[in-house]
């Protein structure tokens, strides 16, 4: 049967229709459906006409419903086909019908000029779909009602999503619109925060360059209050000289006074023609003064014969006073050198004692032990050659390489491990591994464990907590890689944090985990590297990364002032800083706080963590000792409180409460009212009570009475 003649029909817009009509197939969409059903119909018989032979379907042949289509039939098929089928012996390729053929060139050649219209839509391109579907349902009378039903089931859909698409038009433009007024909002609040962060930045630098100005007027004030003193020193010597002289030249004018007085009486020619009886007179009464005056001065000689000058003395006094201060200087420097020199003796002799036994000690291990390991001879066996080793084994004591060489060859058993043996579902079994079989190995890297571990973290700190860490870490691992593999990825998560003890992350997500050390512990770490970083930034004004090294020593006091001169000298060190180099060195102090693909700190992080480990473990032997019990006997609550408010006065009433909670495993609101009888019965073993409050974040609030009074 030969194909529709072209001229009939034209394969544009119009589509199948006849071109004298002049109907395209956007029109047809916008008639009514009676009218569409009608020009259907007559498209329909039209092909049907043209694509059978005499008007009939060209039938299937008969053998291929006998072989080629029993073959693609269910088992549950008539076996009577089956018989049929096995009795004809037909070819196994057969023609296709020609009425398929013509159908399928015809859909073809639709959607070829479909693609090559440029204002073709999805409606359109179902358009050749719907007028095939129309013809089989024409054309297969049984089941046209079947096929019909389908069809307007399919096409009410159809026209429900596009009644749903066009009333979701609006609010699409209502989302884009609001979306750009949010975004608008959001660059106007930014601009408005930098501008008070610059203009914040400016007061800071004006504040600043105000206090060094504040600072010189203060230092130049104390250089001529200095100056004044000193003057002020001179002229008063000065003073006290001038008075002394004056004293001397007064006494020399009365004597030269009387000596002219004298002198004058003497030289005078009306004094011998006086009359004598006054003049006896006069001499009695002058040798009686004379007299008189001479038993004073004998007096004065006797009274004040060892008396010296003020001057002199004032002197001597200041000399004496100096010298006094000298000898008591040179008495103390004495008393500390004699009980330094005993403290010496003391060591000297503890020493010896010591050298003696560590002598002992030291034949006998040489004389039972194995001799100390080649480490070097591992360089060969790790995995990345004698690089990867020396990085491996810096700065680390023969524990610890030990420690780095089981973690190397844990995790080659690890690689090569493809599964895990099932946990079962035991109540000692964490509810992340309660599965009963074998579970699947996925081998990933140490840098992708620890990505996943911080994402938990993140994920962790972003919620409210209210759920328990082991089932907040398995809804994790449930979200990230789906149900079915959450439990494979948590055996093989679990068992590379407890192999790699090393890896800081690691070691302290394990511990969290498995019970052994609170949430909390984690945060607050994380918390003092934040608000150290955080000052540093504060103190790099140039916003340059440098800092010196005498900024850097005044962070470390002010955040932390409990600390001693020699955990300060730690942390600098950690950080760089050397004893031969000046406190005006600059320093990058951002590298302190990086961290490299594996989780792995820098060793300012790590010395901090330490020294936080170390603090704890202090704090806690002295509240220990301030109980002074055995670790199997039991203390009751009010004596816990009494020692924790002797060791550390500055406790508040709120961190007291969470340290008894924590130790007594009761809720803060539970605990017994202070001085009540309930108080009194509360007891618990003293080393499970040292257990709870090693995992909970403890430490000093301030410092002991003893210490601030030092």
């Amino acid at each position: 049967m030969a194909s529709p003649p072209s001229r009939l029909y034209s394969f544009s817009k119009s589509r199948i229709y006849p071109q004298s009509s002049g109907v395209t197939t956007d029109d047809v969409l916008r008639e009514p459906k009676s009218t569409q059903n009608r020009k259907l119909s007559q498209k329909r018989k039209t092909l049907t006409f043209q694509f059978s032979m005499g008007g009939h379907l060209s039938p299937w042949p008969t053998y291929t419903s006998g072989q080629t289509i029993l073959q693609n039939r269910k088992p549950c098929s008539d076996d009577s086909w089956k018989q049929v089928g096995s009795s004809q012996q037909y070819p196994l390729s057969t023609a296709k019908p020609r009425y398929l053929e013509q159908l399928e060139n015809y859909l073809r050649k639709e959607l070829l000029l479909l693609e090559l219209g440029k204002d073709s839509t999805q409606e359109l391109r179902l358009q050749p779909y719907r007028e095939i579907f129309e013809f089989f349902i024409e054309d297969f009378k049984t089941y046209k009602p079947l096929l019909s039903s389908i069809k307007n089931a399919y096409e009410v859909m159809l026209a429900h999503q596009r009644e749903k698409i066009r009333a979701l038009e609006p609010l699409k433009a209502k989302l884009v619109t609001l979306n750009e007024d949010c975004n608008e909002r959001i660059m106007a609040m930014r601009a408005e925060e930098r501008y008070e962060i610059s203009m914040l930045k400016k007061e800071k630098m004006n504040l600043l360059k105000l206090i060094d100005k504040k600072n010189e007027e203060k230092i130049s004030l104390q250089s001529e209050v200095s100056k004044l003193r000193k003057n002020l020193a001179e002229e008063y010597l000065r003073y006290l000289s001038e008075r002394d002289a004056r004293k001397i030249l007064i006494g020399d004018l009365n004597e030269l006074r009387y000596q002219r007085e004298d002198m004058s009486l003497a030289q005078s020619p009306g004094v011998w023609g006086e009359d004598p009886v006054k003049l006896t007179l006069a001499l009695k009464m002058t040798r009686q003064d004379l007299t008189r005056t001479q038993m004073e001065l004998n007096t004065m000689k006797a009274n004040f014969g060892d008396v010296v000058p003020r001057r002199d003395f004032e002197m001597q006094e200041k000399t004496n006073k100096d010298l006094q201060e000298q000898l008591d200087s040179l008495r103390a420097d004495y008393e500390e050198v004699r009980k330094e020199h005993d403290l010496l003796l003391q060591l000297h002799m503890s020493t010896l004692k010591e050298r003696d036994q560590f002598f002992s000690e030291l034949q006998e291990i040489q004389r039972t032990s194995t001799p100390r390991p080649n480490w070097t001879k591992c360089e060969d066996v790790v995995a990345g050659g004698p690089e990867r080793w020396q990085m491996l084994a810096a700065d680390k004591n023969s524990d610890q390489l030990v420690d780095v060489l089981l973690e190397e060859i844990g995790e080659g058993l690890l690689r090569e491990k493809d599964f895990f043996p099932g946990l079962g579902y035991g109540e000692a079994i964490p509810t992340f591994l309660r599965f009963d079989g074998p579970v699947e190995n996925k081998k990933p890297s140490k840098k992708e464990v620890v990505h996943i571990l911080k994402d938990a973290w993140k994920e962790r700190l972003a919620q409210e907590q209210k759920e328990k860490f082991p089932d907040f870490f398995f809804n994790f691992l449930e979200h990230r890689f789906g149900p079915s593999d959450a439990i494979a990825w948590a055996y093989t998560i679990f068992e590379n944090i407890k192999l790699f003890r090393t890896n800081d992350i690691m070691s302290q997500f394990y511990a969290v985990l498995m019970g052994k050390r609170m949430e909390s512990v984690y945060i607050n770490q994380k918390e003092t590297v934040a608000q150290l970083q955080k000052e540093m930034i504060n103190a790099d004004s140039q916003n340059e990364g440098l800092l010196s090294m005498e900024q850097f020593s005044t962070i470390l006091k002010s955040i932390f002032p409990l600390k001693k001169e020699e955990q300060i000298q730690e942390l600098m060190e950690a950080g760089g800083w050397h004893p031969n180099s000046s406190n005006a060195d600059l320093f990058n102090y951002r590298v302190l706080f990086m961290e490299n693909e594996e989780g792995q700190s820098d060793p300012f992080v790590h010395k901090l963590w330490e020294q936080y480990v170390n603090e704890k473990d202090e704090y806690l032997h002295e509240l220990k000792q301030e109980l002074g019990l055995e670790l199997h006997s039991e203390v009751t609550l009010p004596r816990m409180r009494r020692a924790l408010m002797n060791i550390d006065p500055s406790l508040d009433k709120q961190t007291l409460n969470t340290y008894l909670s924590q130790a007594f495993q009761l809720p803060i609101s539970e605990l017994p009212e202070e001085g009540s009888e309930e108080e009194e019965g509360t007891k618990i073993w003293l080393r499970l009570a040292l257990e709870q409050l090693q995992m909970a974040d403890v430490k000093r609030i301030g410092p002991r009475d003893t210490e601030s009074t030092s």
